[in-house]
C-alpha cells in the first residue's frame, strides 16, 4: 500500500510539470507544423517550377536539410543565430530549427502527390491559358491533397517526437519535463516515463489514426 500511496503523490506531484511541458510541445508542434508545411509547399512549387534557379535552390535546399542532423540544425538557430543578430528566445529559436529541419519532408510528401498527378491535367491547364501558379493551385494541389495528407500526417507524427531535442537547448518541453521528473522520483522512475509515453501517444495516436482513416478515404474515392 506504501508503494502504491508513494507512486500515486509521485503522479500528483509531477503532473503540474507534465502539463507545462506538453503544453510547450503542443505549441512546438503547432507553430513549427504550420511553419514547415508553408515553407514546404513553397519549396515543393519551386521544385517543379519552369524557372531552372528556382529548381536548383529548391533542390540544394531539401538535399541539404534533410542530410542535417535535427541536433545540428538546432544548435546553428540556438547559438550561432544569437552571435549573427538574430534576438529571440529559446523557445522561437527551437521552432524555427524545427520548421526549417521539417520543410524539406514536408516538400518531398508534397511533391509526391504533384507528381500523382497526371500530366495531362497540367497540360490541359496550360492550353487554356493559366499560368504556373494558377496551374498548381486550382487545378494540380486540389487533385494532389488527398494523396499528400497521409504521408504529411506521418511527418508531424515524426515532428512530435523531434520537439523532444529542443529540450536539451533550455526549452521546457515534455521530454526536459521527463527528465526533471524521473531525477527527483528516482523510486519510480519507470511511472515518470510510462507517463511521458502516454502524453507523447496522446498525440501522435490520433495523428496516427486521422492518417489511416484518410488513405482509407483516398482507396475508396479511388
Amino acid at each position: 500500500m506504501d508503494a502504491i500511496s508513494n507512486a500515486i503523490d509521485a503522479l500528483v506531484s509531477i503532473t503540474p510539470l507534465y502539463m507545462q511541458g506538453f503544453l510547450l510541445t503542443l505549441a512546438l508542434l503547432a507553430i513549427s507544423g504550420v511553419g514547415a508545411f508553408v515553407l514546404g509547399v513553397l519549396i515543393a512549387a519551386m521544385r517543379i517550377s519552369p524557372v531552372p534557379s528556382l529548381r536548383v535552390f529548391a533542390t540544394v535546399y531539401t538535399e541539404i536539410l534533410r542530410n542535417i542532423p535535427l541536433l545540428l540544425v538546432l544548435f546553428f538557430c540556438a547559438f550561432v543565430l544569437p552571435i549573427l543578430g538574430v534576438e529571440l528566445d529559446f523557445f522561437l529559436l527551437a521552432a524555427l530549427g524545427l520548421t526549417l529541419y521539417t520543410s524539406p519532408f514536408v516538400a518531398e510528401a508534397v511533391r509526391s502527390g504533384f507528381n500523382g498527378v497526371p500530366v495531362g491535367q497540367a497540360e490541359a491547364a496550360r492550353s487554356i491559358g493559366m499560368g504556373f501558379t494558377q496551374t498548381v493551385g486550382l487545378v494540380i494541389m486540389p487533385q494532389a491533397s488527398r494523396m499528400v495528407v497521409p504521408p504529411l500526417i506521418n511527418v508531424f507524427i515524426a515532428l512530435t517526437k523531434n520537439t523532444s531535442v529542443a529540450g536539451i537547448f533550455f526549452v521546457n518541453e515534455l521530454f526536459k519535463a521527463t527528465y526533471a521528473a524521473a531525477r527527483d522520483n528516482g523510486d519510480v522512475v519507470v511511472l515518470t516515463l510510462v507517463y511521458a509515453a502516454a502524453l507523447y501517444l496522446a498525440i501522435t495516436v490520433p495523428l496516427g489514426l486521422i492518417a489511416g482513416a484518410i488513405e482509407k478515404r483516398v482507396m475508396v474515392l479511388r
